[in-house]
């Protein structure tokens, strides 16, 4: 039986990326040495990490001034390494709370400095985008979380700003079309549409930073991993080659523009089952959804084991949701296949048919 991976991450990847990694495991570019076990200072490993970087760049459209790097630590080292890079001593930073993700990472730069929540959904459990907030001028930066994996929301539309816009695209980068310029600093771990867990990528306007007056510890400082072209340290080797992988794999689909049309289908598609069949609802707002994370209920809590087992029983895997939220969750990334999507509807109707 085929498995149809639903899982909001470490997540999904393209069959193709799978069966050529798992070559590379044993013996790298006919080296006799497995990606594992190469030199991140080797001729071969360099041309992984130029042609990662050189991908971001194209399938992104990301101008010169910007600096791409891979680094490790997810994004949750993120949440700390933004404030040490750009807010100012005695400084303030704007928080835009959506979700958990967003939650803690203001958690932690409350750690810098003075932290202004913009706007919060925590009142309805995150089920929705606050909008016409206020950003105040004098802030260092604001900061974003385009899509929140555990909720189902995600961010529609972004704008440029009067000051520095930081967001974590983590679950939805690569996903639809952006443009890079409207941002200061872009992050995302990779285990949601680009790679495996342990890379992280992020995209920073070079004249943000070294202007906050901190003694930056150096593994903590944006530049000195720029200036040392993400290889400060040992690289996270594996997951830098895999995410290339990925990227060349959506490059040959068509690119950004391209997938995004299919992920709009698949979203659509969806969305569209779960309002029509009575033994579910949905749980974002609808101007709020997600295309990358659906979030649903059993209309009838009774029905909850009977379903799973079912579900379960199809071959569909990893859709239970986040208990912060209950219910069901189906995260659609890149590498999943409108035909899984369909199969998942199939299987939801055949479910209505039988308990109806």
């Amino acid at each position: 039986m085929k498995i149809h991976n639903f899982s909001a991450g470490p997540s999904i990847l393209p069959q193709e990326v799978l069966q050529e990694s798992s070559k590379a495991v044993l013996d790298f570019n006919q080296s006799g040495l497995s990606i594992l076990e190469i030199s991140h200072r080797s001729k071969d490993f360099i041309a992984v990490m130029d042609k990662a970087v050189a991908l971001v760049r194209e399938l992104l459209s990301v101008p010169e001034d910007y600096e791409v790097l891979f680094l490790q630590g997810g994004a949750s080292l993120q949440f700390v390494m933004i404030p040490f890079n750009l807010m100012k001593i005695g400084g303030k930073a704007g928080y835009l709370d959506t979700g958990e993700w967003s939650s803690k990472a203001l958690k932690e730069a409350k750690k810098f400095g003075e932290v202004v929540v913009l706007a919060s959904s925590e009142d309805k459990n995150h089920t929705y985008i606050p909008k016409d907030y206020v950003i105040p001028a004098d802030l260092d930066y604001i900061h974003l979380t385009s899509n929140n994996t555990i909720f189902g929301t995600q961010i529609q539309s972004f704008s440029k700003q009067a000051v520095p816009v930081v967001c974590d695209m983590s679950s939805d980068i690569f996903s639809r079309k952006i443009n890079v310029a409207d941002f200061d600093l872009i992050y995302a771990g990779a285990q949601k549409n680009m790679g495996p867990a342990g890379a992280t990528l992020v995209i920073v306007k070079k004249d943000i930073l070294g202007k906050t007056g901190r003694d930056i510890p150096s593994y903590l400082d944006y530049q000195v991993h720029a200036k040392a072209e993400s290889m400060f340290n040992t690289p996270p080797v594996y997951a830098t080659y895999v995410s290339m992988l990925t990227l060349q794999w959506l490059k040959d689909k068509g690119g950004v523009e391209a997938i995004e049309k299919i992920n709009n289908e698949k979203a659509d598609l969806l969305y569209k089952e779960l309002e029509r069949n009575a033994l579910f609802k949905t749980v974002a707002q609808v101007e709020d959804r997600s295309k990358m994370n659906v979030t649903f209920l059993l209309a009838d809590e009774n029905l909850t084991e009977t379903f799973d087992a079912f579900w379960k029983s199809k071959g569909i895997s990893a859709i239970s949701g986040h208990r912060k939220v209950g219910g069901y969750r189906a995260s659609i990334y890149n590498a999943l296949s409108k035909e899984s999507v369909l199969y998942l509807i199939e299987v939801l109707q055949e479910f209505e048919k039988q308990n109806s």
